[in-house]
């Protein structure tokens, strides 16, 4: 054989040995990474936690209710520190405050940016701008056996007493002075949680225009005062006065005579019309003025008729001599 053959294939050998072992190797380590890639532990994600968000789009100075609150996760290391976590405070506590800056949806709620119950501010921040607050007295039966709250629309009714001028006699009427008023607050509360139990209040606070709580203030002077509570669902009352929350109260035109509820109660007789003018003519002489009537009869301007006709006594002054004139008033010959 060759010498040249043999030497290559010595060599041809030895590279597919070397091959052979590092193609071996490699696998080897290859297996070895995978097998501990595998064996190593995941890195836990941090957990999520619960933050309260607007669930509806809030205005400023609008009061919370629940259905405008809900829980959302977050991701805890983007957590600001001024956000309302869940576990620390309950929603409930939440209910009833007020927005001091308008919130988007999923907007988180920072406490800074709202008001809420009982501190200071709160009832004026309640309040929309040009209104004012007001309060009237309220009891079971005026005030619904305690189902108005906080948030809802009412009438007020004044009931009182009315005197006829020709007889003297006592009568009764109720009349609506006030209509679709804004209920801000049953005695001290401006909230209501769900499950809370019906409450008798002593007195309603309602937000009102300042010519309308001149109206209802004079009206606890001269009556009885009740709140009556309007419908949610009336589409026609919301469509005529506009939406349930920005709407102001309005003046009240209806009213009810107590002759209306019994047939024993006569209605009182309107009032007498007053006497018509008679046409009557006026004659000027110098400085003086006589009134004609068309029956003949004349009397100084002022002077029921028939005293000028009477004979002048020797102390009065005669009338001064000079031209006559006579001018009809336009006004009374119509």
């Amino acid at each position: 054989m060759n010498s040249k053959r043999i030497v290559f294939l010595l060599l041809a050998v030895i590279v597919a040995g070397t091959t052979a072992f590092l193609a071996r190797a490699w696998l080897q380590a290859e297996r070895a990474a995978i097998a501990a890639q595998i064996a190593a532990p995941k890195p836990v994600a941090a957990p999520a936690v619960q933050v309260l968000v607007a669930r509806n789009a809030l205005r400023t100075g609008q009061l919370i209710k629940p259905e405008d609150l809900r829980w959302q996760a977050w991701p805890q290391g983007a957590l600001p520190q001024t956000y309302i976590i869940e576990g620390k405070r309950p929603l409930s506590d939440f209910v009833g405050a007020v927005a001091r800056v308008s919130f988007r949806v999923g907007q988180p709620l920072v406490e800074t940016d709202i008001v809420m119950p009982g501190s200071r501010g709160f009832l004026a921040a309640v309040l929309r701008p040009g209104l004012r607050a007001v309060s009237v007295p309220a009891s079971a039966t005026s005030a619904v056996s305690g189902f108005i709250y906080a948030g809802d629309r009412v009438d007020v009714l004044l009931t009182h007493a009315l005197k006829a001028e020709s007889t003297g006699a006592e009568h009764h009427a109720t009349e609506t002075i006030l209509r679709n008023a804004r209920v801000i607050a049953m005695d001290q509360k401006l909230d209501f949680a769900p499950g809370d139990k019906p409450d008798v209040a002593k007195t309603a606070t309602l937000e009102l225009t300042a010519k309308q709580t001149e109206i209802v203030t004079l009206a606890v002077k001269m009556g009885e005062l009740s709140l009556v509570l309007r419908s949610l669902q009336d589409e026609e009352e919301r469509d005529s006065e506009g939406s349930s929350d920005d709407a102001t109260a309005e003046l009240g035109q209806s009213y009810t005579h107590d002759s209306q509820v019994s047939r024993l109660i006569k209605e009182p007789p309107p009032p007498k019309a007053p006497p018509a003018a008679k046409p009557a003519i006026f004659v000027l002489r110098g400085p003086g003025r006589t009134k004609l009537e068309l029956d003949g009869s004349t009397s100084p301007d002022g002077l029921p008729p028939g005293e000028a006709d009477k004979p002048n006594t020797p102390n009065a002054p005669s009338s001064p001599k000079g031209p006559t004139f006579t001018r009809t008033d336009p006004s009374l010959l119509q």
